[in-house]
Protein backbone atom coordinates (compact mmCIF):
# COMPACT_ATOMS: atom_id res chain seq x y z
CA UNK A 1 0.00 0.00 0.00
CA UNK A 2 2.93 2.43 0.84
CA UNK A 3 4.36 2.03 -2.02
CA UNK A 4 1.16 2.79 -3.93
CA UNK A 5 0.80 6.04 -2.29
CA UNK A 6 4.70 6.64 -3.11
CA UNK A 7 4.55 6.17 -6.82
CA UNK A 8 1.13 8.04 -6.70
CA UNK A 9 3.38 10.91 -5.15
CA UNK A 10 6.13 10.55 -7.78
CA UNK A 11 3.44 10.90 -10.51
CA UNK A 12 2.11 13.93 -9.23
CA UNK A 13 5.27 15.51 -8.93
CA UNK A 14 6.37 14.70 -12.33
CA UNK A 15 3.07 15.75 -13.87
CA UNK A 16 3.79 19.11 -11.68
CA UNK A 17 7.12 19.31 -13.18
CA UNK A 18 6.53 18.68 -16.54
CA UNK A 19 3.35 21.12 -16.62
CA UNK A 20 5.51 23.81 -15.21
CA UNK A 21 7.62 23.41 -17.82
CA UNK A 22 5.03 23.09 -20.21
CA UNK A 23 4.28 26.56 -19.22
CA UNK A 24 7.09 28.53 -18.57
CA UNK A 25 8.60 27.21 -22.30
CA UNK A 26 5.05 28.56 -23.97
CA UNK A 27 5.49 31.80 -22.35
CA UNK A 28 9.44 32.16 -23.94
CA UNK A 29 8.08 30.91 -27.49
CA UNK A 30 4.88 33.42 -26.65
CA UNK A 31 7.14 35.90 -26.18
CA UNK A 32 8.84 36.14 -29.28
CA UNK A 33 5.85 36.35 -31.20
CA UNK A 34 4.36 39.20 -28.74
CA UNK A 35 7.13 41.29 -29.48
CA UNK A 36 6.96 41.08 -33.48
CA UNK A 37 3.34 41.84 -33.48
CA UNK A 38 4.14 45.23 -31.29
CA UNK A 39 6.85 45.97 -33.53
CA UNK A 40 4.64 45.10 -36.53
CA UNK A 41 1.88 47.41 -34.97
CA UNK A 42 4.39 49.95 -34.09
CA UNK A 43 5.98 50.32 -37.61
CA UNK A 44 2.31 50.58 -38.83
CA UNK A 45 1.07 53.02 -37.24
CA UNK A 46 3.45 55.38 -37.93
CA UNK A 47 3.96 54.70 -41.35
CA UNK A 48 0.52 55.07 -42.17
CA UNK A 49 1.41 58.98 -40.91
CA UNK A 50 3.98 58.66 -43.60
CA UNK A 51 1.96 57.60 -46.39
CA UNK A 52 -1.02 60.07 -45.43
CA UNK A 53 1.44 62.57 -46.58
CA UNK A 54 4.00 60.72 -49.43
CA UNK A 55 2.16 58.74 -52.25
CA UNK A 56 3.29 54.62 -51.98
CA UNK A 57 4.13 54.54 -55.59
CA UNK A 58 6.11 57.07 -55.43
CA UNK A 59 7.93 55.59 -52.39
CA UNK A 60 8.12 52.21 -54.20
CA UNK A 61 9.30 53.33 -57.83
CA UNK A 62 11.22 57.05 -56.92
CA UNK A 63 14.86 56.65 -57.23
CA UNK A 64 15.74 60.17 -55.54
CA UNK A 65 15.97 59.69 -51.57
CA UNK A 66 17.00 63.21 -50.18
CA UNK A 67 14.44 63.21 -47.11
CA UNK A 68 16.85 65.46 -45.38
CA UNK A 69 17.31 67.63 -47.52
CA UNK A 70 15.20 70.78 -48.11
CA UNK A 71 13.87 69.58 -51.78
CA UNK A 72 12.32 66.47 -50.33
CA UNK A 73 11.91 63.36 -52.63
CA UNK A 74 10.62 59.87 -51.23
CA UNK A 75 11.71 57.10 -53.51
CA UNK A 76 13.49 54.16 -51.67
CA UNK A 77 15.45 52.52 -54.45
CA UNK A 78 18.53 54.13 -53.47
CA UNK A 79 18.15 52.96 -50.36
CA UNK A 80 17.10 49.45 -51.35
CA UNK A 81 19.86 48.96 -53.84
CA UNK A 82 22.73 49.69 -51.29
CA UNK A 83 20.99 47.51 -49.33
CA UNK A 84 20.68 44.55 -51.51
CA UNK A 85 24.07 45.59 -53.08
CA UNK A 86 25.98 45.08 -49.41
CA UNK A 87 24.11 41.84 -48.82
CA UNK A 88 24.92 40.26 -52.00
CA UNK A 89 28.80 41.18 -51.84
CA UNK A 90 28.42 39.71 -48.57
CA UNK A 91 26.92 36.26 -49.38
CA UNK A 92 29.72 36.31 -52.23
CA UNK A 93 32.34 36.18 -49.57
CA UNK A 94 30.63 34.32 -46.51
CA UNK A 95 28.82 31.14 -49.14
CA UNK A 96 31.63 29.76 -50.42
CA UNK A 97 34.38 30.47 -47.39
CA UNK A 98 31.37 29.30 -44.84
CA UNK A 99 30.62 26.11 -46.70
CA UNK A 100 34.23 25.15 -47.22
CA UNK A 101 34.40 25.84 -43.53
CA UNK A 102 31.45 22.83 -42.56
CA UNK A 103 32.37 20.79 -45.20
CA UNK A 104 36.45 20.85 -43.87
CA UNK A 105 34.70 20.40 -40.11
CA UNK A 106 32.31 17.84 -40.71
CA UNK A 107 34.15 15.77 -42.77
CA UNK A 108 37.82 15.98 -42.46
CA UNK A 109 38.67 17.49 -39.18
CA UNK A 110 39.79 15.61 -36.37
CA UNK A 111 38.15 16.16 -32.80
CA UNK A 112 41.12 18.68 -32.21
CA UNK A 113 41.30 20.37 -34.68
CA UNK A 114 37.23 21.24 -34.46
CA UNK A 115 38.17 22.06 -30.47
CA UNK A 116 40.10 24.74 -31.49
CA UNK A 117 38.88 26.45 -35.21
CA UNK A 118 34.86 25.65 -34.19
CA UNK A 119 35.42 28.61 -31.30
CA UNK A 120 37.46 30.70 -33.30
CA UNK A 121 35.20 30.66 -35.99
CA UNK A 122 32.16 31.58 -33.75
CA UNK A 123 33.78 34.33 -32.33
CA UNK A 124 33.19 36.44 -35.62
CA UNK A 125 29.44 36.63 -34.94
CA UNK A 126 30.91 37.88 -31.41
CA UNK A 127 32.60 40.94 -32.35
CA UNK A 128 30.90 43.99 -31.88
CA UNK A 129 29.77 45.12 -35.34
CA UNK A 130 30.96 49.11 -34.89
CA UNK A 131 34.70 47.25 -34.66
CA UNK A 132 34.19 45.58 -38.41
CA UNK A 133 33.09 49.37 -39.29
CA UNK A 134 35.97 51.04 -38.16
CA UNK A 135 37.98 48.41 -39.79
CA UNK A 136 36.76 48.68 -42.81
CA UNK A 137 36.89 52.01 -42.75
CA UNK A 138 40.40 52.52 -41.38
CA UNK A 139 41.71 49.27 -42.56
CA UNK A 140 39.94 47.30 -45.16
CA UNK A 141 39.91 50.44 -47.45
CA UNK A 142 42.90 52.44 -47.45
CA UNK A 143 45.17 49.46 -47.01
CA UNK A 144 43.99 46.92 -48.95
CA UNK A 145 41.18 47.93 -51.53
CA UNK A 146 42.61 51.18 -52.38
CA UNK A 147 46.09 48.66 -53.44
CA UNK A 148 43.53 47.35 -56.11
CA UNK A 149 41.51 49.98 -56.58
CA UNK A 150 42.78 53.61 -55.91
CA UNK A 151 40.17 55.92 -56.87
CA UNK A 152 37.81 53.74 -54.28
CA UNK A 153 36.24 56.36 -52.23
CA UNK A 154 37.15 55.70 -48.10
CA UNK A 155 32.85 55.30 -47.49
CA UNK A 156 31.93 52.77 -50.10
CA UNK A 157 29.98 49.70 -50.50
CA UNK A 158 32.47 46.98 -50.97
CA UNK A 159 34.35 47.81 -47.71
CA UNK A 160 31.02 47.34 -45.99
CA UNK A 161 29.72 44.11 -47.67
CA UNK A 162 33.22 42.67 -47.05
CA UNK A 163 32.83 43.30 -43.50
CA UNK A 164 29.22 41.98 -42.95
CA UNK A 165 30.30 38.81 -44.94
CA UNK A 166 32.78 38.15 -42.61
CA UNK A 167 30.08 38.73 -39.44
CA UNK A 168 27.78 36.26 -41.49
CA UNK A 169 30.60 33.55 -42.07
CA UNK A 170 29.53 31.70 -38.72
CA UNK A 171 25.81 31.41 -39.73
CA UNK A 172 26.58 29.62 -43.11
CA UNK A 173 29.22 27.36 -41.41
CA UNK A 174 27.44 26.29 -38.32
CA UNK A 175 23.85 25.60 -39.85
CA UNK A 176 25.68 23.90 -43.11
CA UNK A 177 27.93 21.66 -40.68
CA UNK A 178 25.03 20.64 -38.68
CA UNK A 179 23.52 19.85 -41.91
CA UNK A 180 26.41 18.35 -43.39
CA UNK A 181 26.62 16.32 -40.18
CA UNK A 182 23.02 14.81 -39.59
CA UNK A 183 23.82 12.92 -42.87
CA UNK A 184 23.50 9.16 -41.79
CA UNK A 185 26.79 7.62 -42.10
CA UNK A 186 25.42 4.44 -43.78
CA UNK A 187 25.27 6.56 -47.05
CA UNK A 188 28.91 7.37 -46.88
CA UNK A 189 29.86 3.72 -46.04
CA UNK A 190 27.67 2.73 -49.07
CA UNK A 191 29.52 5.01 -51.27
CA UNK A 192 32.90 3.67 -50.12
CA UNK A 193 31.49 -0.01 -50.80
CA UNK A 194 31.25 0.88 -54.32
CA UNK A 195 34.75 2.28 -54.38
CA UNK A 196 34.05 6.29 -54.12
CA UNK A 197 36.75 8.12 -52.86
CA UNK A 198 36.37 11.05 -50.11
CA UNK A 199 35.94 13.80 -52.18
CA UNK A 200 33.45 12.02 -54.54
CA UNK A 201 31.42 11.27 -51.12
CA UNK A 202 31.51 14.45 -49.89
CA UNK A 203 30.12 16.34 -53.45
CA UNK A 204 28.00 13.55 -54.73
CA UNK A 205 26.73 12.16 -51.63
CA UNK A 206 26.60 14.10 -48.49
CA UNK A 207 26.35 17.81 -49.76
CA UNK A 208 23.12 16.86 -51.89
CA UNK A 209 21.77 14.97 -48.61
CA UNK A 210 22.29 18.25 -46.78
CA UNK A 211 21.48 20.67 -49.49
CA UNK A 212 18.31 21.87 -47.28
CA UNK A 213 19.90 22.88 -43.97
CA UNK A 214 22.84 24.70 -46.74
CA UNK A 215 19.74 26.93 -48.66
CA UNK A 216 18.27 27.54 -45.28
CA UNK A 217 21.58 28.98 -44.06
CA UNK A 218 22.18 31.39 -46.97
CA UNK A 219 18.80 32.45 -47.15
CA UNK A 220 19.24 33.23 -43.33
CA UNK A 221 22.75 34.72 -43.61
CA UNK A 222 21.36 36.58 -46.44
CA UNK A 223 18.48 38.29 -43.90
CA UNK A 224 21.10 39.19 -41.56
CA UNK A 225 23.02 40.85 -43.86
CA UNK A 226 20.15 43.07 -44.76
CA UNK A 227 19.68 44.25 -41.19
CA UNK A 228 23.08 44.87 -40.44
CA UNK A 229 23.70 48.13 -39.30
CA UNK A 230 26.71 49.55 -37.51
CA UNK A 231 28.74 48.28 -40.17
CA UNK A 232 26.98 49.95 -42.94
CA UNK A 233 26.66 53.62 -41.23
CA UNK A 234 30.54 53.63 -40.24
CA UNK A 235 31.71 52.16 -43.77
CA UNK A 236 29.83 52.94 -46.48
CA UNK A 237 28.51 56.30 -45.04
CA UNK A 238 24.70 58.45 -45.70
CA UNK A 239 25.17 59.22 -49.57
CA UNK A 240 21.39 58.32 -50.95
CA UNK A 241 22.32 57.57 -54.94
CA UNK A 242 20.64 54.34 -57.29
CA UNK A 243 24.13 53.79 -58.19
CA UNK A 244 25.94 50.05 -58.97
CA UNK A 245 29.59 51.06 -58.86
CA UNK A 246 30.63 49.28 -55.39
CA UNK A 247 33.81 52.11 -55.14
CA UNK A 248 31.56 55.01 -54.11
CA UNK A 249 29.87 55.58 -50.80
CA UNK A 250 26.17 54.43 -50.58
CA UNK A 251 23.56 54.68 -48.02
CA UNK A 252 21.36 51.70 -47.28
CA UNK A 253 17.82 50.88 -45.34
CA UNK A 254 19.41 50.46 -41.97
CA UNK A 255 22.13 53.18 -42.46
CA UNK A 256 18.96 55.70 -43.16
CA UNK A 257 17.78 54.79 -39.89
CA UNK A 258 20.87 55.28 -37.89
CA UNK A 259 21.01 58.57 -39.21
CA UNK A 260 17.45 59.74 -38.00
CA UNK A 261 17.76 57.66 -35.07
CA UNK A 262 20.70 59.86 -33.96
CA UNK A 263 18.51 62.83 -33.83
CA UNK A 264 19.06 64.36 -36.98
CA UNK A 265 15.01 64.36 -37.63
CA UNK A 266 12.68 66.21 -35.30
CA UNK A 267 10.06 64.06 -34.00
CA UNK A 268 6.28 64.07 -35.35
CA UNK A 269 8.13 65.68 -38.60
CA UNK A 270 7.70 63.73 -42.10
CA UNK A 271 11.81 62.97 -42.10
CA UNK A 272 10.82 60.76 -38.61
CA UNK A 273 8.05 58.89 -40.20
CA UNK A 274 10.21 57.94 -42.54
CA UNK A 275 12.24 56.42 -40.54
CA UNK A 276 9.79 53.52 -39.41
CA UNK A 277 8.57 53.37 -43.59
CA UNK A 278 11.90 51.97 -43.94
CA UNK A 279 11.83 50.18 -41.11
CA UNK A 280 8.72 48.69 -41.73
CA UNK A 281 9.89 47.70 -45.42
CA UNK A 282 12.75 45.92 -44.47
CA UNK A 283 10.40 43.92 -41.82
CA UNK A 284 8.36 43.05 -44.51
CA UNK A 285 11.46 41.94 -46.71
CA UNK A 286 13.46 39.81 -43.98
CA UNK A 287 10.56 38.41 -42.66
CA UNK A 288 9.73 36.21 -45.50
CA UNK A 289 13.36 35.18 -45.86
CA UNK A 290 12.83 33.42 -42.20
CA UNK A 291 9.40 31.46 -43.66
CA UNK A 292 11.24 30.66 -46.82
CA UNK A 293 14.28 28.89 -44.91
CA UNK A 294 11.67 27.22 -42.81
CA UNK A 295 9.71 25.94 -45.83
CA UNK A 296 13.16 25.09 -47.57
CA UNK A 297 14.02 23.02 -45.28
CA UNK A 298 10.76 21.25 -45.13
CA UNK A 299 10.35 20.95 -48.81
CA UNK A 300 14.14 19.90 -49.49
CA UNK A 301 14.79 18.09 -46.21
CA UNK A 302 15.75 14.38 -47.18
CA UNK A 303 13.82 11.83 -44.06
CA UNK A 304 15.67 8.69 -43.38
Amino acid sequence: MSTLISYSKTLKKRRLVSSIVHNITFIAASASTIAVVIILATLLNESLQFFEKVNILEYLTGTQWTVLFEEKKFGVLPLLNATLLSSLIALGLAVPIGLAIAIYLGEYASNRVKNIFKPMIELLAGIPTVVYGYFALYFVTPQLLRFFLPDIQINNILAAGLMIGFLIIPIVASISEDAIRSVPLDLRLAAYAVGARKFEVVLKIVIPAALSGIFASIILAFGRAMGETMIVAIAAGFRPILSYNVKESMETMTGFIAQVATGDAPYGTIEYSSLFAVGLTLLLMTYPLNLIALRVLKRWAIRY
